[in-house]
């Protein structure tokens, strides 16, 4: 069959699609009946040989100028994301353009849109996902602004959180160390997050993610991106703080006064303070390829968790060219209750047992010393014997076998006397097992840092309360 121009227009008149095509100026020269009806308009008089701008369809038409400007320059452009105004209410479309040939040479261009109001107003209601970074933002960095006009906004971003996705994240560093451009980059994990879920719902998990993401954004608008790695793990890539000085700097203000990540999230059944472990190095300084740079930044994380999360760990060759992965994780907390009971079976006195035992414990739990308050209320330091404060009303606080804080404000309003003992130490984070024997508590054994809102993992308990039933036997 061959192509006539009635035929033409009833295939372009039929489709749902606003079709539309402009001369090289950008001028209308034509649309179909869906464009036609989409803003009201009886006929095409009211548009031919203007362009948007003289419509007045956009808030803001420089971006769309430009992006039809790439086109009439040989660009393709593919569902691309965008705002118009029509009557007065501003809508959400995707719209892809193709540049019009005339032999080869380009003489204007076609396009179309549809209409997607109500599947992101449907998505803001129903799934939580929201949208952190538009077009422009990424047209800041090369290699987005080399693919936006051929990869939607949806295939970049993670559909949850708005940030970029795995994929695009990766493909972003990638770029960056093929053009030879500086940059920190950066992993953070969300400290406890299973416990948010498991405790409040999947929901309020979603929630953290998202609060989280939209703060992180916020907080490096202009000089990185954030990206969701999977999971409860996020990436930073900064272009701007490369510097050991620098990212110090930037850490103490991430967890500083940001409001990223230590701060409280609330949800319909509950709340929870979130936190966050990260680990950081720089690409070249530190490492020149995408492997070992990713292998740095992981280990600087694993790092962080086993100092007790909440904390950032900026790489260093000179303290961490040595650090092994496999070293940190040891064998397994069963290994570690064996190695332990083999080292206190021996000696006969609670003192020889808690020296025969600090070591160990340091190298887990990164204690300086080990504290223990006898029956009698005294808090006593294993190898600093000038260290013996009162200690009597630590009882008031220990409903439980175990108390962890990562403060001390519960020990200051219920225990005065202990929180002084811990004040004249400088501590700011405890976690503390009754050594009982059945019925009969003998004393307590104490692990304390200088560092606030440290976070004691499940393993630490139970290394603590293991060594605290092993000390209970002593006569």
């Amino acid at each position: 069959m061959e192509m006539t121009v009635d035929l033409f227009d009833s295939i372009i008149n039929t489709s749902q699609d606003c079709v539309f095509w402009k001369d090289k100026n950008r001028r209308f020269l034509g649309v179909n009946q869906a464009f036609l009806d989409y803003y009201g308009f009886k006929s095409a008089d009211v548009l031919i040989g203007k362009n948007d701008e003289e419509m007045g369809w956009h808030s803001d038409p420089e971006p769309y100028k430009q992006d039809e400007l790439r086109v009439l320059a040989g660009k393709s452009t593919y569902k691309v994301q965008g705002k118009c105004i029509i009557r007065g209410e501003e809508r959400d479309i995707i719209a892809s353009k193709r540049p019009l040939y005339d032999g080869d040479e380009i003489v204007g261009l076609v396009g179309s849109f549809v209409d997607i109001t109500n599947i992101v107003q449907r998505q803001n209601k129903n799934d939580g996902s929201q949208v952190l970074y538009t077009i422009d933002d990424l047209r800041k960095y090369s290699y987005f602004d080399r693919i936006v006009d051929e990869v939607s906004l949806d295939e970049i971003l993670d559909p949850l959180t708005g940030i970029l996705n795995r994929s695009y994240s990766i493909k972003f560093v990638r770029s960056l160390i093929a053009e030879n451009i500086p940059f920190s980059f950066t992993i953070i994990d969300l400290d406890n997050f299973k416990f948010v879920n498991d405790n409040y719902g999947h929901t309020a998990g979603d929630k953290v993610l998202k609060s989280v993401s939209k703060d992180l954004v916020e907080f490096t608008k202009g000089f990185a991106l954030a990206g969701r790695f999977g999971g409860d793990e996020l990436l930073l890539i900064d272009l701007k703080n490369i510097s050991q000085s620098d990212k110090l700097n930037f850490f103490e203000g991430l967890y500083g006064k940001s409001n990223v990540l230590r701060k409280e999230v609330f949800f319909e059944n509950g709340q929870a303070f979130v936190t966050g472990t990260s680990g950081c190095a720089s690409f070249p300084h530190d490492s020149d390829n995408f492997s070992d740079l990713f292998s740095l930044i992981d280990k600087m994380l694993y790092v962080g968790k086993s100092m007790g999360r909440n904390c950032y760990k900026i790489y260093d060759e000179e303290k961490h060219r040595y650090v092994e992965i496999r070293k940190i994780a040891r064998n397994g907390i069963f290994k570690t209750m064996h190695k332990l009971r083999s080292e206190i079976e021996k000696e006969k006195t609670l003192e020889g047992k808690l020296i025969k035992a600090m070591p160990l414990l340091g190298e887990i739990l990164l204690i300086k010393d080990l504290y223990y308050v006898s029956a009698d209320g005294k808090m006593h330091a294993v190898h600093d014997k000038n260290f013996c404060h009162d200690a009597s009303d630590l009882p008031a606080i220990m409903e439980d076998d175990l108390f962890s804080q990562g403060s001390l404000d519960l020990i200051k309003k219920h225990s005065p006397k202990f929180y002084k003992a811990l004040i004249s130490g400088g501590f700011e984070s405890v976690l503390i097992s009754k050594i009982r024997k059945g019925n009969d508590i003998k004393g307590y054994l104490v692990c304390a840092v200088d560092r606030s809102l440290r976070i004691w993992q499940e393993n630490e308990c139970a290394i603590v309360y293991y060594l605290a039933g092993l000390l209970a036997d002593t006569e």
